[in-house]
Order: structure tokens, then C-alpha cells, then sequence
């Protein structure tokens, strides 16, 4: 035993030092991988998250320079022929010149109607405005996360996410549309509801009354709220969206496809964009956008009043005229562009969308 080992140590050595130098290279070599394999894996993660923070920006650019530009063109046209003040004012300028051709009592009448209807379409507008960016926004962020991981399902996320289409066009187009909603189908309501939570904030104030931008803000604000919790704290819902999915996909563009063919993604994205309108998170933001839009609504009234008027208070009277110009100016630009700008780069708001885009419904 010992003369063997005299004889072959050496070799023994020798192999022991080749087993173990190899054992050393092939850890080296494994973590060696490990590392490329968490390096990919790393890069694969970040890849993703440019692409999905590319396409959520995309997402964001389609609501801006696409749907809200046409939807909001439709809303003024709507309101304006909805609420047309030009006659009133018009008669109004006309007992001016001719004192006899009312009576008192039509004077009055003629001036509180006109009071109730430049309030009306003064918070109108506002309510509208708001709530419509605030929708279209919610409608493109489902709909371009639902693109995003339907595509990316179906061709891994290292491929281009516009080499198919997995939403059927007609159901995008549908869901798409039902920006118009409030435009052709709920405003009358809205101004209606509007109109009578004008009148009773209004009631038992006379044209003598004064109205500094505080009490004009708070009038505004007290206006708009009656609204929001009239018939519950959700009712308001009704005015942006057909309580049944089905219903808008009947008043809608006709498809040539059938009709049930692809009913259940357009009832799934509508079920969605109800289900966070219909959120508290929602309710939030809006409150928060219209107080945002009534501040900024106030200061350019300032502006045109003259701000040291305004801020001491004016008659009701004098505040009329002004009020009716205000409410045509908030839907045409550059009052509206700079107000969306505004009601986009609240940091909420910015973060409301944010979370919706990333985060999945729960089935």
C-alpha cells in the first residue's frame, strides 16, 4: 500500500488538482450564467416597462390629439344650441330702448329667468367639460391596457405590439363613441337637473345682490354639487353612460358583423368604465377637477370684470351679461385648451390614470 502510493501520489496530486480546478471553473462558469441569466432577465423586466410606459404615453397622446378635440366640438355645438341665450338678452336690450314694451313684472321675470339660465349654462359647462376629459380619458386607458396585454399575450412582449389585432374594430369604434353619449343623449337631462339646482341655489336672491369671486365661487361650487348628490351619489353617472351596454350598441354605428358576435368584450370594456366611474376613487377626482376648473373659471371672469371689481363684490345685475359670456368661452379655445391642460397635470389626476392603466380588473 505504501510503495503504491510512493509510486502514484504524484498522480494522485495530479488528478485531484485537475477534479478540483474543474470543480472551481464550473462554479465560476455557473455563476458566471446566473449572472447573464439575472441580467436578462433584468433588461427583459425594464424592456417591458419602456415599452408599457411608451404605450401608456401613446395612450395619453390618442386622448388629446384625437377623441377629446371632436368630442368636446360636439359638446359646445350641443350646449349652445341647447342653451341659447342671444334671444332673451336681445329682448332684454330691446325694453332698454323702449321702456314701455314691458311691465315691470315681465322685467323682473325676464331678468330672473335670464339669472337662472347664465348660472345654468355657466356650471353646465363646467360639469360637461370636466366630466367629459375625465371619461374619454378612462375609456382610452382601459381600452389601451385591454390592446396592450391582449397583445402581448398573444405575441410575447418582445414583439411589436402592432403586428395584430385582437379587439375587434367595430367593438373599439362602439366603445369609442360612446363619448358622443352625453352630448346626444344626456345633456338635456343634465341641463334640466341643472337648471332646477340652479333655481333653488338661486332662490330669494334679487338682482341688487353682490357677488364677489368668493360667493360667486361658492354659488358656483353649491350649484354643482346639488347636482352631483341629487337621486344618490352616483345618479350623475347616468348623464355619460347607458345604464345597459346594449342599449348604446343598438343607437350606435350598425355593424355589418352580427350583432352578438362580439358582445361580450364590448359589454366587458363598458362594465369596466362603469365600474370606475362608479368608484369612490373616481368621485374624488372629479370633485377635485371641477374645483380645480371653477378656480380657474373664476380668475379669468376676474380678468374680464376687472379683478379689484370683482373681489369687492358686484350687483347680480351688472354680473349677468358677464356670466353668459363666460359660459361660451369656457368650451372654446384658448380657454378650453389651457383648462384641459390644467385638469391633466393635477397630480391626482395624473395618478388616478396611472394606476388604472397598469392595474388589472378583478374577474
Amino acid at each position: 500500500m505504501w510503495e503504491f502510493w510512493r509510486r502514484h501520489k504524484r498522480k494522485v496530486y495530479t488528478t485531484l488538482g485537475i477534479l478540483g480546478g474543474g470543480y472551481v471553473v464550473y462554479k465560476v462558469y455557473d455563476a458566471w450564467r446566473c449572472s447573464v441569466n439575472d441580467l436578462e432577465k433584468q433588461h427583459a423586466e425594464e424592456q417591458i416597462k419602456s415599452q408599457i410606459h411608451s404605450h401608456f404615453v401613446s395612450v395619453q397622446r390618442i386622448a388629446d390629439t384625437t377623441t377629446l378635440p371632436h368630442a368636446m366640438h360636439l359638446l359646445d355645438t350641443r350646449l349652445s344650441e341647447s342653451l341659447d341665450l342671444t334671444h332673451l338678452m336681445q329682448k332684454l336690450l330691446q325694453a332698454k330702448d323702449q321702456p314701455n314694451i314691458l311691465s315691470s313684472a315681465e322685467k323682473l321675470e325676464l331678468w330672473n329667468r335670464l339669472s337662472v339660465l347664465c348660472f345654468t349654462r355657466l356650471t353646465s359647462s363646467v360639469w360637461s367639460m370636466t366630466l367629459l376629459n375625465l371619461f374619454i380619458r378612462v375609456q382610452v386607458n382601459i381600452l389601451g391596457r385591454h390592446l396592450y396585454v391582449d397583445t402581448a399575450r398573444g405575441l410575447g412582449s418582445q414583439s411589436h405590439l402592432d403586428e395584430a389585432e385582437l379587439i375587434d374594430k367595430n367593438d373599439e369604434q362602439q366603445f369609442l363613441a360612446c363619448a358622443d353619449y352625453l352630448s346626444n343623449y344626456g345633456l338635456p337631462f343634465l341641463i334640466s337637473d341643472m337648471e332646477a339646482a340652479t333655481m333653488e341655489i338661486l332662490k330669494g336672491k334679487d338682482l341688487k345682490v353682490l357677488f364677489s369671486d368668493t360667493v360667486l365661487s361658492d354659488t358656483l361650487i353649491h350649484i354643482i354639487h346639488s347636482l352631483m348628490i341629487k337621486e344618490g351619489p352616483r345618479h350623475w353617472v347616468g348623464y355619460l353612460i347607458p345604464e345597459d351596454a346594449g342599449d348604446f350598441k343598438l343607437i350606435g354605428p350598425l355593424s355589418s358583423s352580427s350583432p352578438d358576435m362580439h358582445a361580450g368584450k364590448f359589454e366587458l370594456l363598458m362594465g369596466e368604465t362603469r365600474a370606475v366611474l362608479s368608484s369612490s376613487e373616481f368621485a374624488n377626482i372629479v370633485e377635485l377637477s371641477l374645483r380645480s376648473l371653477v378656480k380657474l373659471v373664476i380668475e379669468d371672469l376676474s380678468t374680464h370684470c376687472g379683478e379689484n371689481i370683482l373681489k369687492s363684490g358686484i350687483p347680480l345685475a351688472r354680473l349677468i351679461p358677464r356670466l353668459a359670456q363666460m359660459g361660451q368661452l369656457v368650451l372654446s379655445d384658448p380657454h378650453k385648451t389651457r383648462y384641459i391642460q390644467v385638469l391633466k397635470s393635477i397630480p391626482e389626476v395624473e395618478l388616478f390614470f396611472t394606476v388604472l392603466y397598469s392595474t388589472m380588473p378583478m374577474s
